[in-house]
């Protein structure tokens, strides 16, 4: 299967705290990372280092906060995609509402873009699962006869989680979205609870994605 892009650490809980003030490099950084945030959704870890390589800047030091990312993504939508954006992510968050009540045995929760409201028609999904045995989504995804790719990428805790990435037609925008199914031991669930830097939490159960969607008047 090919993806619009592969999926990377999904860093969405790295924001800054007491974001300092920004260097010319860091905005530089920050204003291109955002474009391919956007028009490629990619994350925003490896959308940081794409722009600093290409900025020909190095070291950490060269990286915005994903706080002051997240900004620039907002400032990015507002210039260039404000009348777009609100459909296409309406259209993810039903998407991913799917696949919640589709996998609701495994205590679902999105998170990222899709949940923060900043994503796009090029964004994936991504959805943390709780499971009392880690097999066993995996084994409801083979009775429901979906193909899935099996990957590992860094989970809630920072160790390796065994990831289930399936393409999903999204009808809305007529075309297939990648779903990426994080599998997490039932114990992590309190942790992905745990509110970032703002104040905000960093993903919502069921409950939480119905409520964003009775919000916005379509």
């Amino acid at each position: 299967m090919g993806w619009k892009h592969s999926p990377a650490v999904c860093d969405e809980d790295e924001t800054g705290q007491n974001a300092p003030t920004m260097t010319d490099g860091q905005q530089e950084v920050a204003a291109q990372a955002a474009r391919w945030v956007v028009e490629e959704g990619l994350e925003y870890g490896p959308a940081k280092h794409r722009a600093a390589r290409e900025l020909g800047l190095s070291g950490r030091a060269a990286l915005p906060t994903n706080e002051v990312l997240e900004m620039a993504v907002r400032d990015y939508i507002a210039v260039f995609c404000a009348d777009t954006q609100v459909q296409e992510l309406l259209a993810l968050r039903r998407l991913a509402l799917v696949w919640m009540e589709r996998l609701s045995e495994f205590r679902p929760h999105v998170g990222g873009a899709v949940w923060h409201g900043t994503a796009t028609k090029h964004a994936d999904i991504y959805l943390q699962l709780f499971c009392d045995d880690s097999k066993s989504a995996e084994i409801a995804l083979i009775d429901q006869a979906v193909r899935y790719v099996p990957r590992t990428l860094t989970g809630l805790t920072g160790k390796p989680v065994e990831v289930l990435s399936v393409h999903a037609f999204c009808a809305e925008l007529n075309e297939d979205i990648g779903v990426h199914l994080m599998i997490h031991d039932l114990d992590d669930v309190r942790g992905a609870l745990k509110l970032d830097a703002q104040g905000r939490s960093p993903r919502g159960d069921v409950h939480a994605l119905r409520r964003l969607l009775l919000q916005v008047a379509v």
